[in-house]
């Protein structure tokens, strides 16, 4: 397997690379073009010169008289070789005669000379080793065009200049290369360590040393995430903690009706039982029973939720339905507890698309939790309205509240706060995810010793047509 260090000192390297050799390309090509640019300027200078000076002094004869006549003030100010051609594109003469007159066709820089335009060509002739530039230049007149005088030179000092800083900036870009390879490693090296240094604390923690935290310092995208992981971490292992003491309370609590069971169990099955204590044990036992029903039921509910295997069974009912039966069912144990537990429910509420199991299971725990919180003499209210577009269901109390640092986890499974009286820690867990699948709000207001508010808000969906369309 390639190292990620590798790879990213590789792409470093690749950009560097293809960055310097187009920059190297494009150096040399102005480089050249600078040179040979320069090399024509000076040649059309000196043809310009020789022109006019031939249109000023020379042209009262003709062009083949002065070429016959060996004039060549007009054109003896350059070291390039001369060539002049008359105004049929033939060559009169060649300043270093190599070449038969008869074998000379018409070059194209000179056609266009000819047209009255200045015209240079670059290539080579076979009595030059090197590239030669040719610049035309035409030889008027007045205004009338009479041949074309022509410098040809050898671009071999140029291109000697060009090579030699060419070679001068390949070498400085292999230096930079080599510099930003080495540059490169480092670089490589600031991001890969931090990363193989969380790959070890992460390859630690799927070992189950949850006690390792990282140490990066950096304040950049790899210091987050190393937070990130130390954040993770303190939260499984805080999960962990609390797993472990649902666990313990689980089975606390399912070992207390059992225990109770069995040894009452004993108790009637011996002969010298008479019928009250009999009459008492079948109570008992049943109640007991009852309540790890209800624990069982309630743990499968979490199961349930956690898995998202938990399916509503919504359908149009009246919650008047389900307040009255609240009332029914909590208010002999506030009796017994002391507590005036009073209800009101706001006359003609429709009735409301929803699962009334599961939100007579939200009330229920809601109005437990209230009163099994609450002193001898408090009181409970339960409260449910309707606004412009939701149900409310409000339970409060002025039992002992719920305390600052403890309110923001009270609905965080497993959590049982300081006076917890709670089971497994998941009742109002299960509450919240309940009241998700309805699309409604789960509010908590408490303030310690002087009682909570909780209000439950879940849409108001009173027309039928729209359900057909959810349901479709």
């Amino acid at each position: 397997m390639k190292s990620l260090k590798n790879k990213v000192v590789l792409s470093f390297i690749t950009i560097i690379i293809i960055i310097v050799v187009m920059l190297q390309i494009l150096f040399m090509v102005l480089l050249r073009n600078h040179y040979r640019n320069n090399t024509e300027a000076i040649l059309l200078n000196q043809l310009k010169i020789s022109s006019e000076l031939y249109s000023k002094y020379y042209s009262y004869r003709s062009l083949e008289e002065n070429v016959s006549s060996n004039v060549d003030a007009f054109w003896n100010t350059t070291n390039a070789q001369v060539e002049i051609f008359d105004v049929n594109g033939n060559l009169l003469m060649d300043s270093i005669a190599v070449i038969d007159k008869q074998e000379v066709k018409e070059p194209l820089d000179v056609k266009e000379a000819l047209k009255g335009n200045s015209s240079s060509w670059i290539g080579r002739e076979k009595y030059y080793k090197d590239e030669v530039l040719a610049v035309s230049y035409p030889l008027k007149d007045g205004e009338k065009v009479v041949g074309v005088l022509r410098y040809i030179t050898s671009l071999s000092e140029v291109n000697s200049t060009i090579k030699s800083i060419t070679i001068l900036f390949v070498a400085i870009g292999t230096i930079v290369i080599i510099v930003g390879a080495i540059i490169s490693y480092f670089l490589a090296g600031t991001i890969v360590d931090p990363i193989k240094s969380l790959t070890n604390v992460a390859e630690k923690y799927a070992e189950g040393e949850l006690d390792v935290r990282s140490e990066l310092t950096v304040h950049d995208e790899l210091g987050k995430l190393s937070d990130t992981f130390n954040f993770m971490a303190d939260e499984i292992v805080k999960r962990e903690k609390l797993k472990n003491e649902f666990i313990s309370s689980v089975s606390h609590e399912l070992r207390t009706p059992l225990t109770a069971i069995k040894g009452w169990i004993i108790t009637l099955n011996s002969s010298e039982t008479d019928k009250q204590t009999l009459s008492m044990g079948f109570d008992i036992i049943e109640k007991e029973t009852d309540r790890l029903t209800n624990m069982v039921e309630e743990l499968l509910d979490f199961s349930r939720l956690t898995s998202g295997n938990m399916k509503l069974k919504k359908r149009f009912e009246s919650i008047e339905d389900n307040v009255n039966y609240i009332k029914n069912y909590l208010t002999p144990r506030a009796k017994r507890e002391n507590v005036d537990f009073q209800v009101f429910c706001q006359p003609n509420i429709p009735e409301v698309y929803m699962d009334p199991d599961r939100i007579k299971q939200i009330l229920l725990n809601l109005v437990d939790n209230a009163i099994k919180f609450n002193k001898s003499g408090g009181f409970v209210f339960l409260n449910v309205i309707t606004d412009s577009s939701n149900l409310v269901m409000t339970v409060e109390d002025n039992g002992c509240g719920i305390s600052k640092e403890e309110l923001p986890r009270v609905k965080e499974k497993f959590y049982k706060g300081k006076n917890s009286k709670s089971q497994n820690g998941i009742g109002l867990s299960i509450c919240d995810e309940i009241i998700k699948l309805h699309n409604g709000t789960f509010d908590i207001e408490s303030e310690l010793g002087k009682g909570t508010k909780i209000t439950v808000k879940i849409p108001m969906i009173t027309d039928r047509n729209e359900v057909v369309d959810e349901q479709d």
